[in-house]
């Protein structure tokens, strides 16, 4: 374990005290798969990060200080756990991450063991933050909170909209097998009980797998006629085009996950996403107005890699690095327990910040006050349809 080194931290425009003299002297780890098959999603989310560090350093950085980021590539539990050593031993202040829970709940024992902060930006999974762990903190929402979103925009908003009840539904609910997957799918299970609906099958699959045909075929032969999925890119992809093949068209989609929120899913896809239902992170297409600060971030984006957003991570991953890096400055140190005290304390009410979240961290880390939204796939553009106050547009419904 090494003993991190004290500086004073102050917040002056965008957070942040500027000063002419700054100079990269901050190491912050940046732990996110930029390789292998999440590593469209693991750069994404980067970016956000990136943006905001390049925020706060043309601001002067911190007291006088820029921020430098260390990358750290993890594909799997392996690679995050020696990656995140190797960040240890460069003298991070603290390590962000990482979109992928396998990868966060890997490496985060061993930021908690040498005593270093843990900053996640975009892992969903429930049980990161249930392990008692003092120096963990996440800005996103998770899985408990993802599967209960899921159904109720199914009970709330698509099927009263398709003219559906309850005893009208049968769900299928597949999943990538990893903590993400699994965490989504068993609370999908149980608020779809709550609420009386029939659910005929829960299937489990590899994020890797090249072939879902079996499970498709479990699912038509059960009269599944809504389909719940949590997947990442590759896998929601498949989903698609095996369903087709099988000429399985349930009356309704809902997917939870980055695959789902992609650009590049929906190009792959083609006709078929349309009508499609979303729920992820806030994505770039939200009302400005209940996100201030928004046209700066995809002004930035655009600025600095050419494109526009590829999915709402960079904007999750930007918001909320801002916030800990805000946090870290109200310690005005990078002890630990300084820095977990001001995380705690750090309270921000919803419609405030550029995804429109709230921020308010829990004794376990998790922000309470953060939330997934809504989204429909529409004439190839993924459209927010809630909440209310953000929505860019109507749900359309295919009776």
């Amino acid at each position: 374990m090494f003993k991190i080194r004290k500086i004073a931290l102050a917040l002056g425009a965008c957070g942040v005290l500027a000063s002419a003299a700054a100079h990269a002297d901050i190491k912050v780890g940046a732990l996110f798969p930029f390789s292998g098959a999440l590593a469209l999603l693991g750069q994404e989310s980067f970016r956000g990060l990136e943006l905001a560090v390049n925020e706060i350093n043309a601001a002067g950085g911190i007291n006088g200080e820029k921020i430098e980021l260390v990358k750290a590539d993890a594909v799997d539990p392996n690679q995050a756990v020696s990656e995140t050593k190797r960040l240890i031993s460069a003298n991070v202040v603290g390590v962000f991450g990482s979109y992928a829970s396998g990868i966060s709940y890997a490496a985060s024992p061993v930021t908690e063991l040498a005593g270093v902060p843990y900053f996640e930006l975009g892992a969903t999974a429930h049980k990161i933050t249930t392990r008692g762990y003092k120096y963990l903190f996440r800005s996103n929402p998770n899985t408990a909170l993802y599967g209960v979103s899921v159904v109720n925009a199914l009970h709330d908003i698509v099927a009263p909209g398709m003219g559906l009840t309850p005893k009208d539904i049968k769900i299928g609910i597949i999943h990538e097998d990893g903590p993400y997957g699994t965490d989504v799918a068993a609370t999908e299970k149980q608020r779809a009980a709550e609420l009386g609906y029939t659910v005929a099958e829960v299937l489990p699959y590899s994020a890797k797998t090249v072939d879902l045909s079996s499970l498709i075929l479990r699912l038509k032969g059960a009269g599944v006629n809504v389909v719940l999925q949590t997947a990442y890119q590759n896998d929601a992809i498949l989903y698609f085009n095996q369903a087709k093949a099988a000429a399985f068209k349930p009356k309704v989609v809902i997917g939870a996950g980055g695959g789902y929120s992609l650009a590049d899913t929906a190009k792959a896809v083609g006709a078929g996403m349309n009508g499609v239902f979303d729920l992820d992170f806030p994505q770039s297409s939200i009302n400005p107005a209940g996100a201030p600060g928004l046209d700066k971030f995809l002004q930035a984006y655009k600025s600095t890699y050419k494109s526009d957003p590829q999915s709402g991570h960079s904007l999750t991953n930007y918001v909320g690095a801002k916030v800990f890096f805000e946090a870290i400055a109200n310690a005005k140190s990078t002890d630990k327990d300084k820095i977990r005290a001001a995380v705690l304390a750090y309270k921000k009410p919803a419609g405030q910040s550029a995804n429109g979240w709230g921020f308010d961290f829990g004794e376990d880390g998790q922000n309470k006050a953060s939330d997934f939204y809504v989204m429909q796939w529409q004439n190839g553009q993924l459209v927010t349809i809630a909440p209310s106050k953000l929505a860019l547009g109507k749900p359309v419904f295919n009776k």
